[in-house]
């Protein structure tokens, strides 16, 4: 039982933490749907990735889903949590999409 406790917590925010990563790829595909310019918002991805690498910000893990690139930097075990799917893999999704 004391097991359950523990562990339930624990798959709960991995399943909340997957949905957000999938909402995100759902946003992009949406605002290169609307735009008609995926590889625009790719490059915007891009840029906003180095702006937050150059100049970290001090900001508090309950408001990073907030943000369009995640704001904190840790290591890889903490990228398993993280809200936001690596900035590569939006990009790469964005540069491969055909809008007719």
């Amino acid at each position: 039982m004391i097991l359950l406790a523990i562990l339930a917590p624990l798959a709960a925010m991995l399943i909340q933490m997957a949905i957000s990563r999938a909402r995100e790829y759902l946003a992009d595909a949406a605002g290169a749907q609307i735009s008609r310019k995926p590889w625009a918002l790719a490059d915007a991805l891009e840029k906003l990735e180095r702006g937050a690498t150059a100049l970290p910000m001090d900001a508090n893990p309950s408001t990073a889903h907030m943000f369009i690139v995640n704001p904190l930097r840790g290591s890889s075990l903490l990228n398993l949590f993280s809200t936001h799917p690596p900035v590569e893999q939006r990009v790469a999704r964005l540069r491969a999409m055909r809008i007719a």
